[in-house]
C-alpha cells in the first residue's frame, strides 16, 4: 500500500500551500479541546476571584476567539478565513477546566487549525493569568473532537 500523498508537499518534496480554488464553497464546523491541571490554589484563586490580574477564564475565553480569527497569521500554510462564528466554553474538572472551541464558516477549507488555535491560546492565557500562583500547570489532550463539511464529509473523535 502506498503512502498517503501530503497535501502541503509538492512533486519535488517543496512545502507548498493548498491551492482550494476548485472547492465547493460549504458551511463547515470544527470542534476542538484541551484541558489545564492545576493546583488547588490555583483553581480556589479563580473561584474566589483573587487572581490579580483579573478573570482568567473569561480573559481565556475572549484570547480563544482572537486566537481562532488569527490562526493564519500564526500557521505558515493555513488559510486565511472568513469566520462567521467562534465559540470558547470552559467547564471546571476536578483537577483544573476543560476548553473546548468551536469555530465555524463558510468556504472552501476546514476551519479545524482555527478550533484547535482557539483552544490552545485559551489555555495559554489562563496559564499566563495564574503562572504566579502555579508554575506546575499542565496543558494537555488538545485534539479536534469533531468537523463538519466539505469533501471529507463529517469526523467525530471517538474516546
Amino acid at each position: 500500500m502506498a503512502a498517503p500523498k501530503l497535501s502541503h508537499v509538492d512533486a519535488r518534496g517543496r512545502v507548498t500551500m493548498v491551492d482550494v480554488t476548485a472547492k465547493a464553497v460549504t458551511d463547515r464546523v470544527a470542534v476542538a479541546a484541551c484541558e489545564i491541571t492545576m493546583s488547588a490554589a490555583a483553581r480556589r484563586a479563580i473561584r474566589t476571584g483573587a487572581v490579580k490580574k483579573g478573570d482568567p477564564l473569561q480573559a481565556a475565553r475572549l484570547a480563544g476567539i482572537m486566537a481562532a480569527k488569527q490562526a493564519s497569521a500564526l500557521i505558515p500554510l493555513c488559510h486565511p478565513l472568513p469566520i462567521t462564528h467562534a465559540d470558547v466554553q470552559i467547564t471546571a474538572t476536578r483537577r483544573g477546566y476543560r476548553i473546548e472551541t468551536s469555530v465555524r464558516t463558510t468556504g472552501k477549507t476546514g476551519v479545524e487549525m482555527e478550533a484547535l488555535t482557539a483552544a490552545s491560546v485559551a489555555a495559554l492565557t489562563v496559564y499566563d493569568m495564574l503562572k504566579a500562583v502555579d508554575k506546575t500547570m499542565v496543558i494537555e489532550g488538545l485534539a479536534v473532537l469533531e468537523k463538519r463539511g466539505g469533501r471529507s464529509g463529517t469526523y467525530r473523535r471517538r474516546g
